[in-house]
Parts: structure tokens; sequence; C-alpha cells
């Protein structure tokens, strides 16, 4: 996915921002110019998108928004998160035709902030309930930019898709893979799409499945208008019943926040967010030690087969699993494998690696816990590094596992806890992450904690290194559960530094 969350600057420093560095020469000299290291800044501004969360009367949802503490931001700032303000009542089929009321428009709840953001450093929460609730698109500038994270939190307490369903609210961007969906009997998975600017965006969305392209005359070309939000049933793009599909989203014009809604009639919901870029090399972090079942999904994307290693980072290293040492993707073919109770009962990541040649991969893993009607899924996409610093919203003292992996080098990581959303102090607890392993860390909790609260997770040496949040659900005897990745939260920008000889203008 192309990053687009940047801070603003002029002339030679835009330039430098993309070229990594910046040089001006001045009339009539040799040619030369001086150059600097890059510097790196907050960011000024950015934006979040979340997707509508449930179609179902049973939802109740939160928000959790939270800026961490930036050195160098700016000491004043604003964010806020409203409602989409012209989504559609129905959910669309792929020729934008509704198919069913959805209830009322986000148009109506339009400017009444959803949340409102405290100072950074103070976690803030909203609630919606039933199932309609809209989209929300959120901006952020000053202070309250580098970092924004919101956490999306659904819980849909019976029916298809029931359970506990998280993401983090997403950047909005022009290029989405999402290995994992399905459109096999069973499964009901929608396609979240929303616009946040004030011009209509146009979509192509693709469908892949083990043997390729699937057929759909209605993925073209498919309008989303200003300032709005549409969900599109995958089915309704493709007859074709498929257990694994890769959904490829790709923008002609505008730009969009993009994410699978994945409902199941056995084993609950949950959202399937963007894998990473497509890359030779993966980390899937945080496969939650207690998974009764692991299914892997992958695609490449590019004219050529690709061969991979399989390995899983569990405490004690690296290990190989017996039967899956190797798999083979097809080009242009979505391939699923069964990992079964891979995990057995440590925590672990999944590492791939090419066995010979780079080829381009995407990939994700769907997750199940519990057993017979009990069952619950959840999905974790290969991962981009924590890199300096990243963030997680919506943690509660019992039902959070911070899970941390070093696939390659030894690591040094800081885990620190915000203050509470109703009351806390602040917690700051360093880890060391041996190379090969994951590690469930006991990550701190506020003292005097009341609500929920805030983590954020900083590379203090070695690394790289990737990190993911499960988050359960409050009652025990239900598997309810969503994971998150843990990126860089892009708190930061590279800015270079020029310098130019103005002396020949005093001539």
């Amino acid at each position: 996915m192309k990053r687009t969350t940047l801070s603003l600057f002029a002339g030679a420093t835009a330039l430098a921002a993309v070229t990594g560095f910046a040089a001006v020469s001045a009339p009539g000299d040799s040619g030369a110019a001086t150059t600097e290291p890059a510097a790196t800044l907050p960011v000024e501004r950015t934006g979040l998108l979340c997707p509508a969360p449930s179609n179902s009367d049973l939802a109740e949802t939160s928000y959790t928004s939270f800026t961490p503490v930036t050195k160098g931001a700016d000491e004043k700032g604003t964010a806020a998160l409203e409602a989409a303000t012209a989504e559609s009542e129905g959910e669309k089929d792929g020729k934008g035709e509704e198919k069913g009321s959805k209830g009322e428009k986000s148009g109506d709840k339009a400017g009444e902030p959803v949340v409102q953001p405290e100072e950074p450093g103070t976690p803030a929460t909203g609630k919606t309930s039933g199932g309609d609730a809209p989209a929300l698109i959120g901006t952020a500038a000053g202070s309250h930019a580098p970092g924004w994270t919101v956490q999306q939190t659904t819980e849909v307490a019976a029916g298809t898709g029931r359970g506990l369903l998280g993401l983090n609210c997403t950047a909005p961007d022009t290029e989405f893979w999402f290995p994992g969906a399905s459109t096999a009997t069973g499964r009901t998975d929608y396609v979240h799409l929303t616009n946040p600017d004030d011009s209509a965006a146009v979509v192509d969305i693709e469908l892949y499945g083990k043997d390729g392209a699937l057929k759909s005359t209605v993925g073209e070309g498919i309008t989303v208008p200003p300032n709005s939000s549409e969900s599109l049933l995958l089915s309704t793009l493709s007859d074709v019943e498929e257990t694994d599909v890769t959904v490829h989203v790709g923008v002609r014009s505008g730009r969009l926040g993009a994410a699978v809604q994945a409902l199941d009639d056995k084993t609950g919901g949950d959202w399937l967010t963007a894998a990473a870029d497509p890359a030779s090399d993966l980390v899937l972090p945080g496969i939650p030690k207690d998974a009764t079942s692991v299914r892997l999904v992958l695609f490449t994307p590019g004219g050529s087969d690709a061969d991979l290693k399989v390995r899983l980072a569990s405490p004690s290293g690296l290990i190989t699993p017996a039967g899956h040492e190797t798999v083979h993707v097809k080009a242009g073919m979505t391939t699923g494998v069964d990992l079964g109770e891979i995990t057995r009962g440590e925590a672990g990541s999944l590492v791939l690696t090419p066995t010979s040649g780079a080829v381009p991969v995407v990939a994700a893993v769907r997750v199940v816990r519990g057993k017979g009607g009990e069952q619950e899924s959840a999905f974790i996409p290969a991962s981009d590094p924590v890199a300096a610093r990243a963030t997680s919203a919506d943690n509660r003292a019992k039902s959070t596992t911070l899970s941390v992996a070093a696939p390659d080098r030894t690591a040094k990581v800081k885990v620190t806890a915000s203050a509470g959303t109703e009351g806390g102090t602040t917690a700051t607890k360093t880890f060391t992450i041996k190379g090969g392993t994951t590690q469930n860390v006991e990550a701190p909790v506020p003292a005097g904690l009341e609500g929920t609260y805030a983590l954020t997770v900083e590379t203090v040496s070695g690394g790289p290194v990737y990190a993911s949040r499960t988050l359960t659900g409050e009652d025990d005897d239900v598997a309810s559960f969503t994971v998150q990745t843990l990126p860089d939260d892009r708190g930061m920008v590279s800015v270079p530094k020029a310098e130019e000889d103005l002396s020949v203008l005093q001539k």
C-alpha cells in the first residue's frame, strides 16, 4: 500500500520528502550542492477512516482515540471523528444498486463527533449501538496528529458474525490486498470502502481464487461518492464459491479506506484488514497460543510462482512445522494451507522467507479459538515492523495480550501504558526479545486504572520487531477475541535539510 499520511511542506522540502534528500545549487556555481542528512520531524496532519461497524441490531461498538506524546510536536492541535456525510442507506451490490435497507443514513448524524479526542497522552472513548452506526472520517492536526490511533471494537451477542470484531482505523490509500476472504457457503464477506474527500473516487475490485481471477462484470469502475462509505457483498461480485479468496482493491482516482468484514455462520466474525505490501519476506505476528485452527492464505500478484519456507518463531526459537516445511504459491492464484494447532500452547509468529528467488507475496492467517459451539475466528495479516513506534488503543487490564517478535536479531523494546480513560497513571517496562523468538510480554498496566488504556511499543535497539495485540471478550466461557497488528504509527516523517549559497545574489 502506498502510504499517504505525510506532513505538509513546500518547495524543495516537499521534493525531499519523496527523494530522501535535497540539493540546491546557486546559479553559475560549479553544480556542487550542499546536502545534509534528513531530519525526522513529527507529522503535522493525518487522517483516519473507520468503516460502518455492523449491520446487527445487537451490535455495541466502542471507539478509542489516542495520540502518544511526541517530542517536537506542535503545542496546540485538534482532532475529530465524524460520520461520513453521504453514506447510502442500503448495502450495495457490484453495480451500486441497493440490496435492502440498512437503516438510518449516516448523513442524519453528520457533524456530531462520535469521539472527542483528549490531549496527547490521554485516551478518549465514544460508543454507538445497533446496526445503523455510520462509517467515520477523522482528521487530526498539530499535537494530535503524530501517531494518532483509533481502535474500533464491536461486540455482537448472537447471529452470523457474533463475537468480538476489531480493527485499527486506517489512513486513506490507493491500493489494498486482502488474502483470506471467502465466497463459500456459510461466509458472508463485505468489502467496505470509505471516501474522505470532496470528490468521488473510482475503484476496481478484483477477486482471485485457487484457479486465478474470478470472473466478474461488476467489479470495475465502482464509484464511491464524496465523504461517503459503501459496503459491497463479495458474492455479488462473483457467483463462484471459493473457500479462500484474495481481494484486490485498486483506486483509479481519489483515495479510500478499505477493509473486509468476514462473517461466518459457525465461527463468528472479525475484520480482515489489508496485508502489508507484497514482499518476499513476511512476518505474521502474534498467533494466540490457544489457537485450535490456523489457516494460512497466500497470493502472489506477479507473473512468477513463489516457493516459501514456513517457520514459527516460538518462545524458544524458530521451528519448522512438520508437514508444512514449505509452501508453493502459483502466480495469480490464491493458496490456502491448514496449519492446525501450530502454536501448541505457546506464543508464535509465522515467518515466511523465499527458498530461492525473491517473489513478492501477500499473506494472512485465519485463526480460530475454542471448540464446538463456542468457536470464534479472527485474522492476522502480514505486517510491517514496529520501526520507531507503534500504538494500540482500547486495552483492558485482564483482556489484553501483547505479543512481540524479533524474527532476526535480538531486540530491546520499551512498552508504555497510558493513563486510563477514566483515571490512572502511566507505567513503562522494557523487554529484551531474543532473536528468532516471539514473546507474550507482561505489558504494563496503569496504576489505579479506570476505564481502558493505550499501549505504545518503541524499538530501543536491535530488531526489526513485529507486534500484535489480542483482545479477548469479558465472558470467560466464550472464546471471543480480535487481533490487531502494530506496524509503525506514522508519527514521524523524514524531512531533508538543504543549504544554498545566496552570495551570488548580492553581486
